[in-house]
C-alpha cells in the first residue's frame, strides 16, 4: 500500500516550487531559496543544476555583494530564451505580447479591432501579429505555450469564448474554440489556454501588481460588461463552467433598466457606460470614449458630469458593499473604465461601502487601481501559459 509520494515525485514538486519562485520573484540567491523553500543547500544546488540543464535558469555570482566571503550564487530565469505568447482580445483592440519566463514583456504588438469582428476572424489577425513578434525571437529560444485574455469567456473546459462586438452585444452570440484555433495557427505542439479578462487580470495583479501578498482579492473590470476576477485563499475562483465572477448581473434594482442578459436592474445597468451617458443626458450610442469624456468633464468642473459621476459612483459602492460582505476581501481593484469612475467618485464609493458593508469586512479592505495598468490582461494571460511549465518543469520543458 502506497503511503506517500515517491522521491521522484517530491523532486519534481521541488523543481516546480523553485522555478515558480524565481519566475515570480526574479533573480534569487541560493541562500534565499534555501530559506524560502525550506530545503537544504545541497538540495537547492541539485535542483538549480537540473533546471539549468533544462535551459530554464542560469546561475552566476552576484555582480556586487559588499560582503566578505564567498557570495551565494544567484539563480535567474532564462527570460530571453524561454517565452510564451500572451493574447488580449478586447472590445476595441487586439494585442499580442511575447513574454519571457519571469514575466518580462519582451515585445508587443497591437491592432484596432474592427466593430463586429467575430472570433473566427480575430484568430488570423492575431496570428499575423505573432508573425511580427517572431522576427525578434533569438536563435535557440523556445516557445512553451500561449494564454488568451478574452472579454466574457464562456466555457472553460473547451475554450469556447463569447466575444461581444461591443458594449451592448450578446456575448453568447459568438462562440469559438479559441485555444485550439490559435494553437493551430501557431503551428506548434503547445497548448493555448483561454481565460476571462477579469480573471487573468486578477491573477496578474496578485502575482506581480497591486495585490502581491494578498490572498483574497476582487478585481472589478468594465469592458463589454462588468466582470470580476476573484481570488480566494490564493486561488482563482472560476466556478464549475468558468462562469464565476459575472457580478455585473447581480440584481441591485428589481424592475430597473433592462439588461442584455434578459433580466432587469442588473448592477451592470447602473454602473456601465450607458448608465453614465444616461445620467449625463448624453447620446447613448457614444460608447466607452464618450463615457470617459464625461469623467474628464467632471474633473474640469462640469456640474452635470459631476452629478452623473457621483450617481454611478454611488451604485458602484452599492454593489461593492455586497461583494465585500460575501467575500471579505483584503483588496478590491478597479480595472477597465471602472478605474476612472472610481478615481472620480472615490468619496461616493467609500461612503456607500461604509454605510452598507459589515464593519468587520470593510475595516481592512483596501480599494486600489491596477498597478500593471492595461498590461494586466497580457501579464495574466502569460501566467496561464506558463502554468504547465511551472507545475512540472521537466515534463513541460523543451
Amino acid at each position: 500500500m502506497r503511503t506517500g509520494p515517491s522521491q521522484e515525485e517530491v523532486r519534481r514538486q521541488n523543481l516546480g516550487a523553485l522555478l515558480r519562485y524565481v519566475h515570480i520573484h526574479g533573480p534569487t540567491s541560493r541562500a534565499e531559496l534555501t530559506s524560502e523553500l525550506g530545503l537544504n543547500r545541497s538540495t537547492i544546488g541539485a535542483l538549480t543544476a537540473d533546471l539549468a540543464s533544462a535551459g530554464l535558469v542560469t546561475e552566476a555570482a552576484p555582480r556586487e555583494t559588499g560582503r566578505a566571503g564567498r557570495p551565494s550564487l544567484v539563480v535567474r530565469p532564462e527570460s530571453a530564451r524561454v517565452y510564451a505568447y500572451a493574447f488580449s482580445i478586447e472590445v476595441d483592440q487586439l494585442r499580442v505580447a511575447r513574454v519571457g519566463l519571469g514575466g518580462e514583456v519582451l515585445d508587443l504588438r497591437a491592432e484596432e479591432r474592427p466593430a463586429g469582428l467575430a472570433a473566427a476572424d480575430a484568430v488570423p489577425l492575431l496570428a499575423e501579429l505573432v508573425k511580427e513578434l517572431q522576427q525578434s525571437v533569438l536563435d535557440g529560444a523556445v516557445y512553451v505555450g500561449g494564454g488568451v485574455s478574452v472579454t466574457r469567456m464562456m466555457r472553460r473546459t473547451d475554450g469556447k469564448a463569447g466575444l461581444s462586438a461591443g458594449a451592448g452585444a450578446n456575448a453568447a452570440a459568438v462562440a469559438e474554440p479559441l485555444g485550439a484555433a490559435l494553437a493551430g495557427e501557431l503551428g506548434a505542439d503547445r497548448p493555448v489556454v483561454v481565460g476571462n479578462a477579469a480573471d487573468v487580470a486578477a491573477l496578474a495583479e496578485h502575482a506581480r501588481g497591486a495585490a502581491v501578498g494578498c490572498d483574497n482579492v476582487i478585481y472589478l473590470q468594465r469592458d463589454a460588461g462588468v466582470d470580476a476576477g476573484i481570488i480566494v485563499g490564493g486561488r482563482r475562483l472560476t466556478g464549475h463552467a468558468g462562469q464565476a465572477g459575472q457580478v455585473g448581473h447581480m440584481v441591485v434594482l428589481p424592475g430597473g433598466r433592462p439588461c442584455g442578459c434578459g433580466s432587469r436592474g442588473c448592477w451592470e445597468t447602473e454602473i456601465g457606460d450607458h448608465a453614465l451617458l444616461n445620467a449625463a443626458g448624453r447620446d447613448l450610442t457614444g460608447g466607452r470614449d464618450a463615457a470617459l469624456a464625461i469623467v474628464d468633464a467632471a474633473s474640469r468642473g462640469d456640474a452635470t458630469a459631476q452629478a452623473a459621476v457621483r450617481q454611478v459612483g454611488d451604485w458602484l459602492g452599492f454593489g461593492l458593499a455586497n461583494l465585500v460582505n460575501i467575500f471579505d476581501p483584503e483588496m478590491v481593484i478597479f480595472g477597465g473604465t471602472l478605474r476612472d469612475v472610481y478615481l472620480a467618485a472615490a468619496a461616493q464609493v467609500r461612503s456607500r461601502l461604509n454605510s452598507m458593508a459589515l464593519t468587520a469586512a470593510r475595516e481592512h479592505v483596501r480599494l486600489r487601481t491596477p498597478q500593471l495598468g492595461e498590461d494586466a490582461a497580457l501579464v495574466g494571460a502569460a501566467e496561464l501559459a506558463f502554468e504547465r511549465l511551472l507545475a512540472d518543469p521537466l515534463d513541460a520543458a523543451p
